[in-house]
């Protein structure tokens, strides 16, 4: 038995303050040819879950909540309760593929049973099939979900070493002397930590400018893909002397500004802070399943209409952010609350959930995927798209993710409000086309 971390923990009270919600994260895998035989494919999944016995094991709660949630074995495990068979109808298009994702990862996952499933979907059109590997957001982040998804595929990765995954050895020399400065780096600590989450804390909960971006959620959900090429924004950053996450988030940007004005709002400059998770997760701990994120919630300058002065400024706040320490801020209090009684922080978090937030319109969260080609089953994985979920009003959910070249977009949106959801997408590919001819032409052009 382990016990859920104050995050991992966080997500299921997160899910049970608004009957709307399911957050389960997703990757869909597109694979070439036909799936294989359902009892073979069930044979093979039930070896590979052997990467990791998290995968057998569901939540138990303790009565009232006054401890923490524990991973516990299943003893009535079943892999039938995790395995689903799904097609398309025809034209089997990709239209019709993000309406069956946005279906499949809009239910909430069964807590009597441990917390994941996989969806084959056959008879996708271009002779290909796709695989949706569906897991509640209290057992994996961003990365350590699409390594899981990894290690589901042929040739899984090496096996984690114990020690990479929980640090270097014990540097007992280092210990003593950071024991012996604590009473004086701690008060030094606190205060940084303090300064830097202030702002941090006054973002979250001071209300943005009135947008639809904003606003109460339902059941139902869209989903929508847009795809570019690693290589042209690798292209781009150089040009510019920016980062990746900074193109895609001036992708992202100039795609609201768009999805702003085809709905008659004015895009402000306080119209769009957005929630950024950061990794904290070390190099050696990928195949560990929990959450190690922390925060960002920059505003993006969807006030401006040119893409190369809205990269300009994304990569200028950003900078900001990071220098401010708010990431570093968030993540020790995080760690800070692993210390603290369950109990009053479950209750919390779960007041936190329901209060109806209006600072944050938006969530962007950017992944590293795998860069080597993968297969399934002897065929090759054509694409990985990722799936983000939405809760606390924020309407819209981009989950940015590579593979090998590529690099995707997943776009979620509460089904009432975002109707238009498709206009994200097409303007982010725009932005990034845009960005890349200005690039080729000279950055001062």
């Amino acid at each position: 038995m382990s016990v859920l971390g104050p995050l991992d923990s966080g997500f299921m009270e997160l899910e049970d303050s608004d009957r709307h919600v399911s957050v389960g994260i997703g990757a869909v895998a597109i694979v070439a040819g036909s799936p294989p035989a359902r009892a073979e494919f069930a044979a093979e999944l039930a070896k590979r879950l052997d990467v990791d016995g998290r995968l057998h094991q569901k939540v138990r709660r303790a009565p009232w909540d006054l401890t923490a949630p524990q991973w516990v074995p299943d003893p009535n495990f079943d892999l039938a309760h995790h395995i689903r068979w799904m097609a398309l109808p025809a034209p089997a298009d990709e239209g019709a593929l993000c309406e069956l994702v946005a279906e499949v990862m809009e239910e909430r996952l069964d807590r009597d049973h441990p917390l994941w499933q996989c969806v084959v979907v056959e008879h996708l059109a271009e002779d290909r099939w796709a695989m949706i590997v569906k897991v509640h957001h209290s057992m994996v982040d961003g990365i350590s979900g699409i390594t899981l998804f990894e290690r589901f595929c042929d040739e899984p990765a090496e096996p984690r070493d114990a020690a990479a995954a929980d640090g270097a050895a014990t540097d007992w020399v280092g210990l003593l002397v950071k024991s012996l400065r604590l009473p004086i780096d701690a008060p030094r600590f606190v205060a940084k930590t303090v300064r830097a989450a202030v702002p941090l804390a006054l973002s979250a909960v001071w209300p943005a400018s009135n947008s639809s971006l904003n606003g109460s959620i339902g059941r139902q959900r869209r989903y929508a893909v847009a795809r570019a090429s690693l290589t042209d924004v690798r292209e781009i950053r150089a040009a510019f002397g920016t980062t990746v996450n900074d193109v895609v988030l001036t992708a992202v940007a100039a795609a609201f500004r768009t999805v702003l004005l085809h709905r008659g709002e004015e895009p402000t400059a306080d119209k769009l802070r957005v929630l950024a998770p950061v990794s904290v997760r070390a190099a050696g701990a990928k195949t560990v399943l929990d959450n190690r994120v922390s925060v960002m919630l920059p505003l993006l300058p969807v006030e401006s209409a040119d893409p190369v002065a809205q990269l300009a400024i994304v990569h200028r706040r950003l900078a900001e952010h990071k220098a401010s320490g708010e990431a570093s801020a968030a993540n020790s209090f995080i760690s800070l609350a692993r210390w603290l009684p369950f109990a009053p922080l479950a209750w919390t978090v779960r007041l936190a959930s329901r209060y109806p937030q209006r600072g944050i319109s938006g969530l962007a969260t950017n992944v590293p995927g795998p860069r080597r080609r993968l297969h399934l089953y002897g065929a090759e994985v054509l694409e990985i798209l990722a799936y983000a979920p939405i809760a606390m009003r924020v309407r819209t959910g981009i989950a940015i993710l590579s593979y090998g070249d590529q690099l995707r977009f997943g776009i979620t949106g509460d089904y009432d409000s975002t109707p238009d959801l498709h206009l994200l997408a097409e303007r982010i590919e725009e932005t990034i086309d845009l960005l890349l001819r200005r690039a080729r032409a000279g950055p001062s052009r």
